[in-house]
This record gives structure tokens, C-alpha cells and sequence, in this order.
């Protein structure tokens, strides 16, 4: 006779994410979280353990950007969920959709400062630090039910994480519960703007003359609208790191994710109206203080408090932006218009820019850019290489293409989220491209690779350690100290952990050691060091 399931407050807790359409889940098993594994073979979700909670949670997040999905992170409690904490932060920074399941302390039974294991003062206090909310429910019901809020909020609001601590006897409580709780629900976008609204926003655009579009992460389920208004508008389409590859960066209207150079940032604030869509223009993606655009400006954004963030609306659009943009469409009719900016000119000026201020990381960014496949994922890391070369360089032509998290800036990201990227886009050849010091950050995943049978390609860029920060204390009058970092035998390293590596003679050799690696599958590494750049 078949033993049934049994039916805990973990069991519901995943069934309902399986209705959602979850399918995988980043974490490590630990002493009392296991009732959060049992049930994932019988649900057909498929269980990565990482080699450490954050390189769990920046799996998640990789995934994530290929789904639409939220990542989900499965943590013990105390250390484990700590450890997850800056996946955490960088997901809320960079308004992406997260959950992270975790046990707590018996109902009763916080913290006492007894010695119990795993005891931690407040986990859910510092979970709510970086989290869009944190909770602990008390009864499988609750438990439940804080799942579908959550996906009410990525539906409806901005996207960030949140924290569901499980007290532990709930968790492994068998309790009935109603199946209708269960099911998944559908949240209808609560705002759109009045009739009024749109039609003064279409006045603007329909009358500009240099209308410029600006598209953030918020835009990146909106990409055929972006389009259809660029073309009609003859507006050329800025992204930020986070809305990179919005419309295909080949495209004629498309200056890609160039907010950091002058000449770009120029095009925005010359505009004579410039269409803002999901964006909080932050310095981390502008690289100066605020963009001070010169003329009207409208922003498209889900939340009232985004509208005048670091850059005041003329008109302020409170909604979804798919259904926002495709009304604009609609009101703005006509053939499409000529495009009054010298797209190719100012391409050229970015790039200009960039081989004026970092030639080495541009010609490397350029080289790996041009090495990889067209339809290729590649997850970076906060590497010059990454944000000073690369990221200018490589033209997405899908978002979610260059995951990557220019705000919280953290290191250790790019390997986790390229294994998640791989797991949820197993058709797309995937790549990590980041410096030494980053990679040393989240060596570990490297396993992970090879554990999940996934097919990846690791270009590491080695300057030595971390040579920005170097120059950053010469610039002040500091000796170097601290910086200059120990090398491993990178390829033999690679192959320590059951794959590939190479070091390459020459820059010339990158492409073929790229086509070599994606043919050959498995974990494979390319070790490229800086010095291969020509002195002129």
C-alpha cells in the first residue's frame, strides 16, 4: 500500500510555491529544515545545494532573471540565514523578486540565551533590515498565506525580497488544511493613470522633437511596448545595467546600458521629453549625483513614492508599465518618426569615453564581448572587467542577458547566478565574466557546477587583486596594502573541482578558447591575465 505524504506545514508551504510555478530551489539542507525537503522529489522541484547560503541566494537570484520567477532560498536557521542575508540586500537593492524560507525557534521558545543550537538574538529582526518584510507565522495557515502575499507584492509593487521564519514545531506540525488555501490566485494591477494622465503624457510625446527614452528594470516586462513607442516616437532607448537588453541592443534606436558616459547621460538630459519607465535614477547607474534632464520628463512607475525619486516628473504615471506604454502607443499614432540623433556618432563618443578612462579593462570587455555567442548569458560580478568593459561592451539582445547588481555592488555574485541563470535557460550558453578577486569570493560554487551536471564557462581576468583599490590608495598617498593577492593555478584549480581550464598566451587566442569551451560543455575556465593587454 502507498504511504501517503506527509502533510506538514513544509509540505503546504511548497506546494504552494509549486503552484506558482517554482520549479527550483537554492539552499543547504540543515538540522531543522529538513522538513522542507522532504516533500521536493514527490513536487518535481529540483533541490540545488550551494556551497554556502549566499552563493544559494545569488543562484536564486540568477535564476530568477531568466523566469520571472522569485528565487527561492531554503536556509537553516541562525548562521544559515545569515549567511543568505547579503543575497538578500542585493536583491531589495536591486528591486528583484526573492523568498527565503527558514526555520525559527519553537513557538515560546526565542531567544533565552540558554545555548540552544543554532541560538540567535533576533534572525527576524536582521532579515527585516534588508527585506521588503519579514514574518513569522504561527500556524500552517499563516504560513501559506504570507506565500501569496508575497506574490501579491512582486505582482503589484516593487519587487524585493522577504523572509518567512517557520518556528520549528510548526514546521514539522502534520496539520489538515483547506486545499482552496493552496491554490495559486491572480492579483489584478491595482493602478492605472486617469484618462487625463495619459493623454497629457501622449501631448508630450506626440509634440517632441527629441524624445529620448530611458528604460530600468521595471520595464523589462514591457520590452515589445519600449519597442513599438521607440519606433513610433523615432526615440533612441537608454537602459540602465538593470533594463540592459529591454529592446535588442543591435537595434538602431538602442545606445545600450550607457548611463555612466557623459555623452549618453547628454542625450537624456537634452531631451525635449524623456520617458522614464521603471527607473529610481540612481547614482550607482548614473555614476554623477542626478541626471537633470532639461525638459519635460514623465515616469512610468508602479509606486507613487518612485515618481519624483532623484528626478521630478512633469507627469507621473502610477502602473503597470506593459499596460501603461501600450496605451501611450495607442494615443501616439502615425508612422514612425525619424530618429534626430546620430545613433552610431554617439555610440562611438561612449566608447571614446571608455578607452579614454580605462583602455585595458575596454579592450578586455571588447575582446570577451565579441568571443561570445549572440545569444549567450552572461552573469558578471563587481569587476572592473564587468563594469568598466564588458557591461559597454557585449550587446544584449534579450534582457535578463548581463545579470548583474550595479547598486548593492557586491563580489561573489557572478558564479552563483550564472549556475542559477544555466539551471532556468539550459538552451542559452552561459558564461561568469569577472576579475580574480571576485571569483576567489565564491570559488566554492564551482562544485556546485559540476555537482548539477550544467554546462559553463568562467573567464577570469586576473590584475593581481584588487587593483582598483590599489589605485584608489596611491590616489590618496596610500602604499599598497591589502590589494596585491596570492594567485592559485587557476586552470588546475578548475580541474581540482572536475572541469577544464586554460590560461591563455595571448589575447588573440580568447575566441577560440571561448568556441572550444562551449563545445566541450561542462565546467570549463579561461584565465586571461590583464598584462596580455598591449601596452599601445
Amino acid at each position: 500500500m502507498q504511504t501517503l505524504p506527509k502533510q506538514t506545514t513544509g509540505r503546504h508551504l511548497l506546494r504552494t510555491l509549486r503552484g506558482y510555478g517554482v520549479t527550483t530551489v537554492f539552499g543547504i539542507p540543515g538540522t531543522h529544515n529538513i522538513e522542507l525537503y522532504r516533500p521536493l522529489d514527490e513536487l518535481g522541484i529540483r533541490a540545488v545545494t550551494a556551497r554556502h547560503e549566499q552563493g544559494a541566494g545569488y543562484g536564486a537570484d540568477g535564476w530568477a532573471t531568466q523566469t520571472g520567477l522569485p528565487g527561492v532560498v531554503i536556509t537553516t536557521s541562525g548562521p544559515g540565514l545569515l549567511n543568505a542575508l547579503s543575497a538578500a540586500a542585493t536583491a531589495f537593492a536591486e528591486s528583484r523578486a526573492m523568498i527565503i524560507l527558514t526555520p525559527g525557534a519553537p513557538l515560546g521558545a526565542g531567544f533565552t540565551d540558554r545555548g540552544t543550537l543554532h541560538e540567535t538574538q533576533d534572525q527576524l529582526g536582521a532579515a527585516r533590515a534588508v527585506t521588503a518584510w519579514a514574518r513569522r507565522p504561527e500556524t500552517a495557515a499563516e504560513a501559506v498565506q504570507a506565500v501569496h502575499d508575497a506574490f501579491e507584492l512582486f505582482a503589484t509593487g516593487r519587487p524585493r525580497p522577504v523572509a518567512i521564519e517557520i518556528p520549528i514545531d510548526v514546521l514539522e506540525a502534520e496539520t489538515a488544511i483547506d486545499e482552496q488555501l493552496l491554490a495559486p490566485r491572480t492579483f489584478p494591477f491595482p493602478a492605472h493613470p486617469s484618462a487625463d494622465e495619459c493623454h497629457r503624457a501622449a501631448e508630450l510625446l506626440r509634440d517632441a522633437v527629441r524624445p529620448v527614452i530611458l528604460a530600468g528594470g521595471g520595464s523589462r516586462g514591457a520590452a515589445e511596448q519600449v519597442r513599438a513607442l521607440a519606433e513610433r516616437l523615432g526615440a533612441p532607448v537608454i537602459t540602465t545595467s538593470n533594463g540592459k537588453g529591454v529592446v535588442d541592443e543591435h537595434h538602431p534606436l538602442s545606445l545600450g546600458a550607457g548611463l555612466r558616459f557623459a555623452a549618453i547621460r547628454d542625450v537624456a538630459q537634452q531631451a525635449d521629453v524623456l520617458l522614464v519607465v521603471g527607473s529610481k535614477l540612481g547614482d550607482a547607474e548614473l555614476w554623477v549625483d542626478t541626471l537633470d534632464a532639461r525638459g519635460s520628463v514623465i515616469r512610468v512607475d508602479r509606486l507613487a513614492t518612485q515618481l519624483h525619486k532623484n528626478q521630478p516628473a512633469t507627469v507621473g504615471l502610477i502602473g503597470d508599465a506593459p499596460a501603461v506604454l501600450a496605451e501611450l502607443v495607442a494615443l501616439v499614432p502615425g508612422a514612425p518618426r525619424e530618429c534626430v540623433a546620430d545613433i552610431p556618432a554617439l555610440r562611438a563618443q561612449a566608447r571614446a569615453e571608455s578607452f579614454d578612462a580605462d583602455r585595458v579593462n575596454t579592450l578586455l570587455g571588447e575582446a570577451i564581448a565579441a568571443a561570445l555567442p549572440r545569444d549567450a548569458i552572461a552573469a558578471l560580478d563587481s569587476s572592473t572587467v564587468a563594469y568598466r568593459g564588458f557591461l559597454n561592451s557585449y550587446q544584449a539582445t534579450v534582457s535578463g542577458s548581463t545579470p548583474y547588481m550595479a547598486t548593492y555592488a557586491t563580489l561573489g555574485y557572478g558564479v552563483p547566478a550564472a549556475l542559477g541563470a544555466k539551471i532556468a535557460s539550459p538552451e542559452r550558453p552561459v558564461f561568469a565574466v569577472l576579475g580574480d578577486g571576485a571569483l576567489m569570493f565564491s570559488v566554492q560554487e564551482l562544485m556546485t557546477v559540476v555537482e548539477q551536471g550544467l554546462d559553463l564557462t568562467v573567464i577570469v581576468v586576473d590584475n593581481g587583486g584588487y587593483l582598483e583599490i590599489k589605485d584608489n590608495e596611491a590616489a590618496v598617498g596610500i602604499a599598497p596594502i591589502g590589494v596585491d593577492l596570492a594567485q592559485p593555478d587557476w586552470p588546475a584549480l578548475a580541474r581540482a573541482f572536475g572541469g577544464a581550464g586554460t590560461s591563455l598566451a595571448s589575447l588573440a587566442e580568447l575566441a577560440g578558447a571561448v568556441a572550444r569551451a562551449d563545445a566541450a560543455g561542462g565546467l570549463q575556465l579561461i584565465h586571461v591575465r590583464q598584462e596580455l593587454v598591449p601596452a599601445s
